[in-house]
C-alpha cells in the first residue's frame, strides 16, 4: 500500500491565466463580475472585484468556487435538499447557486473557479471561459 500519491497543483500563473479568460469574457458580455479562483482545498489564489460588480457577489463567487472545489463537481450540482444543512455545517461556505466551476485537468479537481454579480447562466458562461484559458475539462453539457 501507497501512502503518498502524485497530485498536480494549479499554480498562481494558471490561476492568473484562467481570471483573464474569465475577464475578458464578461467584459465581453458587458457583465461586470466577482471572480474567484481556489485551489483544491478552497484556498483563495486570485480574485478579482469588476468595475460596477455587486459588492455582496463577492461572497457568492467564493462560495461557488469553494462548493465547486470541495465537491468537484458544479456548485450548482449541490442537492437543494440538502443545501441549507450543508451551509449551515461547513460555516455558510457551500451554494447551489450557478457560475461555480471545479477545475480538472488530466482527471484531477485542482480547484475552481466562482462567478457572481450576473443572472446565473452568465456567470456559468464567465466560468467557462475561464476553464477554456487553462485548458481545464468543461463539465457542463
Amino acid at each position: 500500500m501507497s501512502i503518498t500519491r502524485p497530485a498536480l497543483k494549479l499554480t498562481h500563473e494558471g490561476a492568473l491565466k484562467a481570471l483573464t479568460g474569465a475577464l475578458a469574457k464578461a467584459t465581453e458580455l458587458g457583465v461586470p463580475q466577482n471572480i474567484t479562483i481556489v485551489d483544491d482545498g478552497g484556498n483563495l489564489l486570485a480574485y478579482v472585484r469588476m468595475d460596477g460588480a455587486k459588492l455582496l457577489s463577492r461572497e457568492t463567487s467564493m462560495s461557488k468556487a469553494v462548493t465547486a472545489a470541495s465537491h468537484r463537481q458544479p456548485s450548482s450540482r449541490l442537492n437543494p435538499k440538502d443545501e441549507v444543512k450543508l451551509s449551515l455545517a461547513a460555516g455558510q461556505r457551500l451554494t447551489n447557486l450557478e457560475g461555480g466551476l471545479p477545475i480538472i485537468i488530466d482527471g484531477q479537481c485542482l480547484g475552481a473557479i466562482g462567478v457572481g454579480s450576473g443572472k446565473g447562466a452568465e456567470d456559468v458562461e464567465v466560468a467557462r471561459a475561464g476553464l477554456a484559458a487553462i485548458g481545464a475539462e468543461d463539465q457542463i453539457p
